[in-house]
């Protein structure tokens, strides 16, 4: 076990499956952790845990209950579980991000897991759930531990859980994360938690934390980074990963297997080899010309659905980029749009054409494949 003395004299402790923050005096805290959350003054410690114990990314619960599960985690880590908060996750804590950021005297840490793969939704999606499940089994959680050494009002502790969660969302925004409940970009997962840590015995004093105070610049700053770090280290998503358009493609239910079966409609007299047409999308969507006219059609497309264009704007400059890309890639072939834009149809029968008759090319006009 390693550990971590951080500028508020508080203790970080390195588990396997769990990080501690012990703190070394009084600290205000606001939970949204359904173990002993809420705001408290009397807690000894936080704590951020897997519940896979490190194996999968699904929740192995060993008690009834999650509350159950925690007060004995609690003891195990040799917590008293009455004045402790703690969140649960799938993620490892291995792949935990730690970012401190300062000014002048002010310092902000956040301590982030975070996982996007399975369980990435964004606000106002459609929901399963109308009443909490005994044991939740949704895996794919952003969890923030915020530790701040200044005192704050009640009401700017609460407002920097706020200034937190929109940093996340801008994260996951520049990250360009989709949902897995619908065609939107996500906002976050639908089981993220966050604690919010200050310190009242500090001389440095806040009564807000919003974005106009530099309190809230560093909030924003240290979770952005953090956010990001966490998640590349969980779901390999980063830049690079995201200059991608098939992946970019999948919040809209476009992936290589519909594009497979398309190419295989295109050519029902011959047989197809997945794994050679897969290697051939690859080239082909990962040339730059194809890749950036790609996310245009798919950003107008996400203007049309938050109503900002309309339809008729949408379908003539989705025509004009559609037929650009047919082009690009020497295709004899003159593209409509449908009325259901949203389904990106268009795109995955180009690919499917673009893959059936540039297999084998050395290259497509000027790009080389």
């Amino acid at each position: 076990m390693k550990s971590q003395i951080l500028k508020t004299g508080d203790e970080l402790l390195y588990y396997n499956d769990s990080i501690v923050l012990l703190f070394k005096g009084k600290r205000k805290v606001l939970s949204t952790s359904g173990y002993n959350g809420g705001y408290s003054e009397d807690l000894q410690a936080v704590y951020n845990h897997d519940l896979s114990l490190n194996k999968t990314q699904q929740c192995n619960l060993t008690a009834e209950n999650y509350n159950e599960y925690m007060q004995n985690m609690s003891l195990i880590i040799g917590l008293n579980p009455e004045k402790v908060s703690a969140m649960g996750t799938t993620a490892q804590m291995r792949n935990a991000a730690v970012v401190s950021m300062d000014y002048e005297q002010l310092n902000v840490t956040a301590v982030v897991t975070g996982g996007v793969e399975t369980n990435a939704g964004r606000a106002g999606d459609f929901a399963k759930y109308f009443l909490t499940e005994k044991k939740q089994t949704l895996s794919g959680t952003i969890n923030i531990i915020l530790i701040i050494n200044a005192d704050m009002s009640k009401g700017a502790i609460t407002r920097a859980l706020v200034t937190c969660t929109e940093a996340k969302t801008a994260a996951l925004q520049e990250l360009m994360v989709g949902s897995k409940y619908s065609k939107g970009l996500a906002t976050g997962t639908g089981t993220d938690q966050t604690i919010i840590v200050a310190n009242p015995d500090s001389s440095l004093y806040f009564g807000s934390a919003g974005k106009h105070q530099k309190i809230g610049e560093l909030i924003g700053k240290t979770v952005i980074t953090a956010v990001k770090e966490a998640i590349s280290k969980q779901s390999n998503r980063t830049y690079e990963t995201e200059h991608n358009l098939m992946r970019r493609l999948n919040r809209f239910g476009i992936s290589e297997k519909t594009v497979f079966n398309k190419y295989k409609e295109l050519n029902s007299q011959n047989s197809a080899d997945e794994s050679l047409f897969n290697e051939n999308l690859l080239k082909i969507t990962s040339l730059p010309d194809i890749f950036t006219y790609g996310i245009l059609y798919i950003h107008l497309v996400d203007e049309y659905l938050w109503k900002l264009i309309s339809f008729e704007e949408t379908k003539q400059t989705a025509l004009e980029l559609i037929n650009s890309l047919a082009r690009k890639l020497e295709l004899n072939t003159e593209f409509e749009v449908s009325k259901n834009i949203e389904d990106m149809k268009e795109i995955e029968y180009l690919l499917a054409l673009a893959v059936k008759y540039n297999t084998g090319k050395t290259k497509i006009g000027n790009s080389l494949l």
